[in-house]
């Protein structure tokens, strides 16, 4: 595990210090790989490299070649197929000088070229040179589990595994508009475009080729798309039950230490369950809150204790959470205002105490239809009944009546089309409510830019597949499996999780409605798969997400806090300050529970002023602070 920096420049066009760029870039990822670093440079391109050691193989160092020098590689992430690759090539005569699955990689393109990534099994985003071609093949996973970023500056192409590599040389740096007007309906940057102007996201499943003339072609490779078929319910819960053995399996490759995340709930279970079967030493680990309904550390230590792991659990006060939020913003790079991210981001920290690799439970409910608001479709049948033009005239009707009125939100969302009630599992302000506020707003920036692709994609699947379908391709991608990357790679170890590999994926995507619900509980052949291997106590216990009690700390314990950073926000050109410490004071006097909407605007207002408007000093001491040892990165305290 690693990250890696790039720049390619056939036809450069500025008289610039290249290995000096290419270095600053690689210090700002120092925390990804604080293990060694390495570089490799010619007249057109420049790598950058940092490694965590997770496998003992002879020689993993990168930038690694292949073929007489013919072939260059940076790369980020774990091949789970590796082996089976390694001896079919060998039977073809293919030689290998060390165990990596780096090098295989290598040896496939040699073979395969852009087939490449189509044949990984794993998490992966890399570069490839071939020197005799004079051409870049890059590629990224197919759920987009690993990072990798863009940016084309005067001819050349900047690449990184973060975005404040990118960041770093940039002589200027600007809000994208559009990026941000999406960051305050979904409460993260969705989709390619990034918040800092000119930087992109390499798309999931996507390869991309940069020839001697500089041009860059992309192609999709690898699109996940549900295909529920009728099964019978046992044959499901096999097929189940037997990828998931395989995925924790090859997922627990590693020479060192591995453990694992547990919660309260059925998904770190079912992985914790059969990691255990695989290592009886497994160390497990848990937060949770001084709060009733905000802790499940003793759920899961009653799972730990009946699976026979151990269990190192912490609790997260309001103190922690200001003292860390500042390092938790440099961290994610961009803004993201889910505050289960800052949860996991001290998760990590304790992991990070004991283990290199830890595995966890990310992906189960969009595989397996695991949200209450995916039975909505359900419960809102009804409508179905109904013309277009009959629900459009209640929709008419519902929107003149008082808020408060009883059914007025069945009835509203009802009638409402699913693609324009169900933006996704983290809608946070709507339209209207975005034009009080935003001072940049654009009625043509609308949120169905995003979802409209993925929603004309699902056509014919039914509703609640297709908000699997969106969330998928959304919330997972930029949400979960972003903040999962940068905050364990915050504390130096890498996560894995075993539910998003798509070989997984293969057997969800088959899933029916009728077997995601039933007997009052989502994911229902998920847990029936289950029932074998994970304790009683948890198999059918209610969804509780990872709940954080900020509805009551921006009340009392962090309304100081959260006040003297809006006060004092720089972001009045994007904006409304006066809006939104009137929301404030709304929440605190609990008038309306306005805690998720406060938290999106707090978290940019840090973010801008951490990223964007960072002065050189500042920088510098960031700098110091994360390219030393792993236990200095872990130290890393908050620099107000």
């Amino acid at each position: 595990m690693c990250g890696f920096v790039g720049i390619i420049h056939f036809n450069a066009k500025r008289e610039l210090d290249y290995d000096q760029e290419i270095r600053e870039m690689n210090k700002e990822i120092a925390h990804r790989g604080p293990d060694s670093e390495g570089y490799y440079s010619n007249e057109k391109i420049h790598y950058g490299f940092r490694r965590l050691s997770i496998l003992d193989l002879e020689c993993g160092s990168q930038p690694m070649s292949f073929g007489n020098e013919r072939y260059w590689i940076v790369f980020n992430g774990e091949i789970y197929n590796h082996q089976e690759h390694r001896e079919a090539l060998k039977k073809e005569g293919v030689q290998f000088t060390t165990a990596t699955d780096t090098e295989v990689i290598l040896a496939l393109y040699d073979k395969y070229k852009e087939k490449t990534a189509s044949l990984l099994r794993g998490m992966f985003a890399f570069l490839i040179w071939d020197s005799q071609e004079e051409k870049i093949y890059g590629a990224r996973d197919q759920f987009g589990m690993k990072p990798m970023y863009l940016s084309q500056i005067d001819g050349d192409y900047y690449f990184a595994s973060e975005n404040k590599s990118i960041e770093k040389i940039m002589p200027n740096k600007t809000v994208n508009p559009s990026a941000l007007q999406h960051y305050f309906t979904f409460q993260y940057v969705p989709g390619e475009k990034c918040l800092v102007e000119g930087i992109e996201s390499v798309s999931p499943g996507t390869y991309f080729t940069i020839n001697q003339e500089g041009t860059m072609t992309s192609t999709r490779y690898y699109q996940a798309t549900f295909k529920p078929v009728d099964m019978e319910e046992h044959l499901l819960a096999k097929q189940i039950s037997d990828v998931l053995h395989d995925s924790v399996k090859v997922h627990m490759r590693a020479d060192v230490t591995v453990g694992s995340f547990l919660s309260g709930g059925i998904d770190s279970s079912i992985i914790v369950a059969l990691a255990r079967q695989l290592s009886p030493n497994l160390k497990t680990f848990s937060v949770g809150f001084e709060r009733e309904g905000f802790n499940e550390i003793e759920v899961a230590q009653e799972t730990a204790a009946k699976l026979k792991v151990e269990n190192f659990s912490r609790i997260i006060r309001p103190a922690d959470f200001i003292n860390e939020f500042d390092n938790y913003i440099w961290y994610l790079d961009d803004p993201l205002a889910d505050p289960a991210a800052v949860a996991q981001y001290f998760l990590a920290q304790l992991a990070g105490e004991h283990c290199t690799v830890s595995l966890s439970g990310e992906g189960a409910d969009e595989l397996f239809g695991g949200y209450p608001i995916y039975h909505e479709p359900i419960s809102l049948a009804a409508f179905d009944r109904f013309s277009p033009g009959a629900n459009k005239l209640i929709r008419s009707v519902v929107t003149k009546l008082p808020q408060k009125i009883k059914g007025r939100g069945f009835l509203l969302r009802g009638s409402t089309p699913l693609e324009e009630r169900f933006v996704g599992n983290a809608k946070i302000f709507t339209e209207e409510e975005k034009r009080l506020f935003l001072r940049t707003f654009d009625p043509n920036q609308h949120y169905m830019q995003v979802t409209d692709r993925f929603y004309k994609r699902s056509v014919g699947l039914d509703p609640t597949t297709r908000m699997q379908d969106l969330d998928m391709h959304t919330w997972l991608v930029d949400d979960l499996l972003h903040n999962a990357d940068r905050t364990t790679m915050a504390s130096s170890i890498e996560l894995r999780a075993p539910f998003v590999d798509k070989e997984v994926f293969r057997v969800a995507a088959q899933i029916p409605t009728s077997m995601k619900f039933k007997n009052n509980t989502t994911k229902y052949i998920l847990r029936k798969a289950a029932e074998e291997f994970v304790p009683e106590h948890v198999l059918y216990r209610e969804k509780l997400g990872f709940p954080v009690p900020i509805r009551f700390w921006l009340k009392n314990e962090l309304y100081d806090w959260a006040r003297q950073i809006i006060t004092n926000a720089n972001t009045d050109a994007f904006i409304n300050k006066q809006y939104v410490l009137e929301m404030l004071e709304s929440h605190r006097k609990g008038e309306e529970d306005l805690s998720r909407k406060l938290w999106t605007f707090i978290t940019f207002i840090r973010w801008y002023e951490i990223h964007v408007l960072m002065g050189n000093d500042k920088q510098k001491t960031y700098d110091s602070r994360i390219s030393g040892t792993r236990s200095g990165i872990r130290g890393f305290n908050s620099l107000n």
